[in-house]
């Protein structure tokens, strides 16, 4: 195959983060124990291939960078993924209320469905946050209520890319934090300066800070509605299922948050100011099936470079401090904090 087309054809090894969703739609089809094999291909499958398979820190070269730069089918990708949300959480609430409330099958579906708001809710809500234009924007809304987590995208753009890798951001994990508090902390502090954030902008343009214009309240009361909908629609313990799930997605979503940034920070070069954001401020991962499934997400430290760029543009920078496997692996480590610490700590001790 020549050079040119296999520039055609980039674009579709990003099929590979349509497992996700066909590991769930498996799970939906399974009972009792089985119910859990989108957790286990996750969390299973995609860390143990990624022992195995070599990092890929090979950069596009001039003439791939203009062809995926103009190559519209790789954002078609992200827009693809909100009917397919959208119509796995559909398919959720109509069969979920067949299993028994609390029961080894529920929670393998509920577990499945939270994967997805992870992965393809908060996730591809994140690319196409970064993205201009209105469409962008409700398209990544659209994403991310399917998780309750529409906070996220304020607090994200305008807090978190500001103050990485600071005692500021919710979102940096210290050194010596454990995962579990860094949960509650992430969440909470990241929905109150989200709602702060706003609260400024309205009043810098002469509106009520707590009103309709606040966009992270506004999005709390869709949030409130759609979760109504369903309760009167299906019942509580189908409201119940879907707050579950989304709750689920939003941990991972922190759980990434978690190890992102673990242990590295900023210097202050004033009394008010910390230094530019750098590479080195941001772990970065080239293991290659997670970077399909994720949209190369574990480029992170080019992403906080340059928050703009589109995912399949992303580089691998030398100077970034490299994780020792992919996210779905380091995800699995960062539950097991003692372990975590013993593989990192030497590793940020070594960057002193």
């Amino acid at each position: 195959m020549t050079q040119q087309r296999l520039l055609n054809w980039r674009w579709a090894r990003y099929a590979f983060s349509l497992t996700i969703p066909l590991a769930t739609a498996v799970s939906f089809q399974l009972e009792g124990a089985w119910s859990f094999f989108a957790i286990g291909y996750a969390f299973g499958f995609l860390p143990l291939m990624e022992v195995v398979l070599v990092p890929n820190g090979r950069n596009l070269s001039t003439q791939e960078r203009a062809a995926v730069q103009h190559d519209p089918r790789f954002d078609a990708w992200l827009w693809a993924m909100i009917p397919i949300q959208w119509g796995m959480l559909g398919w959720f609430l109509w069969t979920v209320s067949a299993v028994e409330l609390g029961s080894v099958t529920w929670w393998g579906w509920v577990s499945a469905m939270g994967l997805l708001c992870g992965v393809l809710g908060i996730n591809v809500a994140h690319e196409l946050g970064h993205r201009p234009g209105r469409g962008a924007a409700r398209g990544a809304y659209a994403l991310l209520l399917t998780s309750f987590y529409t906070h996220f995208y304020v607090e994200h753009n305008r807090g978190h890319h500001r103050n990485v890798a600071t005692m500021e951001d919710p979102a940096t994990a210290q050194r010596g934090e454990w995962v579990w508090w860094f949960w509650l902390k992430s969440w909470w502090g990241g929905w109150w300066h989200g709602l702060q954030l706003e609260a400024k902008r309205c009043r810098r343009a002469g509106l009520s800070p707590w009103g309709w214009h606040n966009e992270v309240l506004r999005w709390q009361v869709v949030q409130a509605v759609a979760w109504g909908v369903v309760f009167a629609s299906f019942g509580f313990e189908v409201a119940l299922a879907w707050w579950v799930a989304g709750a689920i997605g939003g941990l991972l979503l922190e759980t990434v948050n978690y190890i992102e940034h673990y242990g590295l920070s900023r210097d202050k070069v004033t009394a008010h100011r910390y230094e530019r954001v750098q590479p080195v401020h941001s772990w970065n991962s080239n293991h290659p099936l997670g970077r399909l499934v994720l949209f190369e997400l574990s480029r992170h430290s080019d992403h906080h470079a340059r928050p703009e760029k589109p995912y399949a543009q992303l580089d691998h920078l030398d100077e970034a401090p490299q994780l020792p496997t992919g996210y779905p692996g380091m995800m699995l480590l960062s539950w097991l904090p003692p372990l975590y610490f013993a593989v990192m700590h030497p590793m940020l001790n070594a960057r002193r």
